[in-house]
């Protein structure tokens, strides 16, 4: 393999050093530091194999035996970032942290081997990696604490706060948690990433909790090399720009002794006060941003030249040849050597299985076990049974919002690890009381309002996921959601997937929807849109409408999470919160029983079941939300005309109830479906599709909202779907 600019001038640069006075390998490699002799040798090979898997990488590329890859040359200083930490501190890395990871590895005991071929896996994308197992090039075990990260464009920031959130929440709660108690949590990304929103929701959410006093033991760490892929970062300004309430360090990553002591000191201060801080690390990019990358194309020879003469691989060496450690020609043989070996290493990594089908693919995106589900539902504890008895009889019949908050009430009682957060549903018990009395009932730590961030809000779900906890995150409205909703997309439904099911987050996110509520707030406030949502892969995405089913539904949701680590959607109808009537005022029609813990089980609604209203064999109006309680009146309003209807409340938006669907629709020959979501991007073009796609020959028709954003006041009934529009297209199908 031909040598380029960067190999020729490790060899030329080692090759002319002169030895010096040798010293004791258990001393200081030079004065002022605490890095010895012995541990820089150890850390030298772990810079060096990080060097050699770029080599590698590069050459796998041109075999066409290689993929996309971000090579981490340049950054190899961050080897002693993870020398100043615990190895099960837990860490989410920057994509150019490939010597984090070998010592990392190295620290638990494996053999040096072990870590390359955990990377050449990837880079072949071999079906025996052992934490995405050949769907991405990642870095990350469940073995070395290390959350693996398929994209560090600051989306993992978020989490991170979670994670050194959950690590003293769980000592807090006396709940186990995933990481040791006195464990620090650890972050890396790129100066370019610092200016990213997602970015600032760490930084901003770290220092809001410093400022409240709260504890977060979380480790930033900015490698800046100066450059966002051809991006120029000006001088200086990740040192001016970073949060001002977060404790500053800086090291050169181009010389180790300097960022080992700058590192320890800053590990030092987060394990010791329980707080967060800023590491910057100064580096520099050699051979380009990624392996497809024309460096040529934005950088002139001399900005070339300069980060090379600063390549952390060759000021390692110098240190070790001058300290009288090592000599120019033991080096140079070394990297030889381990070049060969690390080549060879490649070859064989490209020679084992790769993925070869959509269900290998697949296989941990989103595991169902319904019979774990439904047992783990059933799970009553003694006090609740003898709380439900001690209710007044006129409790019995409650609303949607009232069904809701009890379950959260029996799920918080039942598992110590579940947490209720968001905006306003502590002290205020929400925007629409569904979590009114639970902070008095279960207290701060466990039910508590957070800063006003949705992507802080699902990041400290998402780190207490992975960590251990059950969190339960309310976002205020619908609309909301879609201010964070790569936070769901790329880290929550995204995990699993990309570490085989060695990480999980469990996650129930409540979502008050939709609209109908009178025209009240605009678009802001009634969003009918979840088609981003039902794009996601393995997401569960429940809608329930009456409050019996709400309850039913929240305790499976809670319950796949648990047993599964589902990441699921919980949206309750807003505007169906306090319903009591259905078909005329006083009739309760609305309102359901609370079923007491000894009949969750025989009330248990599995992921994917709809739930069907009527014998009708004329026509099947399929719908969910809101449109329910619609569909049901102008249903009855057919039967003047000896028409009858069965409706379908399809309940699960995702996974659809394909077989309920299907039967349903088969039971009378014709389908309309009454949709509340907007016509284009809808819930009623997957289930036409759905229909169709398994041999629904019958008429299909749909009746839903315009595609508008919904408007302030009356106007909204111009653009949302309303009952008349639901019988009339009833009465045309049935004519």
């Amino acid at each position: 393999m031909a040598r380029d600019t960067v190999e020729t001038h490790f060899a030329e640069a080692v090759g002319a050093l002169q030895p010096g006075t040798p010293r004791d390998p258990s001393l200081p490699v030079r004065h002022g530091t605490t890095l010895t002799g012995t541990r820089c040798r150890e850390l030298f090979g772990i810079q060096l194999g990080s060097r050699l898997l770029d080599i590698a990488a590069r050459w796998l590329r041109a075999q066409g035996e290689g993929h996309y890859t971000i090579g981490s040359s340049g950054h190899e200083g961050n080897a002693a970032v993870a020398a100043a930490l615990q190895p099960t501190d837990p860490a989410l890395l920057h994509y150019r942290s490939g010597a984090f990871y070998l010592e990392r590895s190295a620290q638990t005991g494996r053999l040096a081997e072990e870590g390359l071929r955990d990377v050449l896996l990837g880079l072949a994308a071999a079906a025996e990696e052992p934490i995405a197992g050949g769907r991405h090039k990642v870095f990350g075990h469940p073995g070395l604490a290390i959350i693996p990260q398929t994209s560090t464009i600051a989306s993992h920031l978020p989490r991170a706060v979670g994670v050194a959130f959950a690590i003293e929440r769980a000592k807090l709660l006396g709940v186990p948690g995933r990481w040791p108690g006195d464990a620090i949590a650890v972050c890396s990304f790129g100066d370019a990433t610092v200016n990213h929103a997602s970015a600032l929701t760490g930084f901003n959410t770290a220092a809001y909790g410093e400022f409240r006093g709260l504890k977060l033991p979380l480790l930033f760490v900015c490698e800046d090399n100066g450059l966002g892929i051809s991006v120029r970062t000006p001088p200086g300004w990740v040192e001016a720009g970073h949060h001002p309430l977060l404790p500053y360090f800086e090291a050169d990553g181009c010389d180790l002794p300097d960022v080992y002591d700058t590192a320890r000191r800053a590990a030092d201060h987060v394990r010791a006060g329980r707080s967060p801080a800023f590491l910057r690390i100064r580096t520099v990019r050699l051979m380009g941003h990624a392996g497809s990358d024309v460096e040529m194309a934005y950088r002139t020879r001399r900005e070339i030249a300069v980060d090379l003469a600063l390549d952390p691989l060759v000021t390692t060496a110098r240190l070790l040849v001058e300290a009288g450690l090592e000599t120019p020609e033991g080096l140079l043989a070394r990297y030889e050597a381990e070049r060969d070996h690390v080549l060879k290493l490649a070859l064989e990594c490209t020679r084992r299985p790769r993925l070869e089908s959509a269900h290998q693919v697949m296989e941990p995106l989103a595991p169902r076990h319904p019979a774990a589900v439904a047992a783990d539902v059933a799970r009553v504890a003694p006090a609740r049974e003898q709380a439900f008895r001690t209710l007044p009889e006129d409790e019995d019949r409650l609303t949607l919002a009232q069904a809701i908050n009890r379950t959260l009430a029996d799920a918080m009682a039942l598992d110590p690890g579940v947490l209720l957060f968001g905006e306003d549903v502590a002290r205020k018990g929400g925007v629409y009381g569904v979590t009114r009395g639970l902070l008095r009932q279960f207290g701060v730590s466990r039910v508590f309002d957070t800063l006003l961030d949705e992507q802080a809000i699902l990041g400290l779900a998402l780190g207490s996921g992975v960590s251990g906890l059950l969190p339960v995150p309310e976002i205020q409205y619908l609309a909301y959601l879609h201010n964070a909703l790569d936070q769901i997309r790329g880290e929550a439904s995204s995990l699993r997937f990309f570490s085989q099911g060695a990480y999980q987050n469990p996650l129930v996110v409540r979502v008050p929807g939709y609209a109908y509520q009178k025209g009240f707030g605009g678009h802001f406030h009634n969003e009918n849109s979840v088609a981003a949502l039902r794009d996601i892969p393995g997401l569960v995405v429940a809608s329930p409408a009456r409050p019996d089913d709400a309850a039913a539904m929240l305790r499976t949701c809670l319950a796949a999470a648990r047993t599964d680590g589902s990441v699921c959607v919980f949206i309750e109808p807003i505007a169906l919160y306090h319903t009591k009537d259905l078909f005329e005022e006083g009739d309760d029609g609305w309102l359901a029983k609370y079923a007491p813990p000894a009949r969750w089980a025989e009330t248990h609604v599995p992921i994917g079941r709809a739930r069907s209203y009527g014998d009708g064999r004329d026509l099947t109006i399929v719908t969910f939300g809101n449109g329910v309680r619609m569909s049901l009146r102008a249903a009855v309003k057919l039967t003047k005309d000896e028409k009858s209807c069965r409706v379908l409340d399809l309940r699960w938006l995702n996974p659809l109830p394909i077989d309920d669907l299907l039967r349903a629709a088969e039971l009378t020959g014709k389908v309309l479906i009454a949709d509340e979501t907007r016509r284009t991007g809808g819930v009623s073009e997957g289930i036409v599709a759905a229909l169709v796609d398994n041999g629904f020959s019958g008429p299909i028709a749909r009746v839903t909202s315009q595609d508008s954003f919904i408007p302030l006041g009356a106007a909204a009934d111009h653009v949302l779907l309303t009952e008349h529009e639901i019988e009339q297209a009833a009465r045309k199908m049935l004519s």
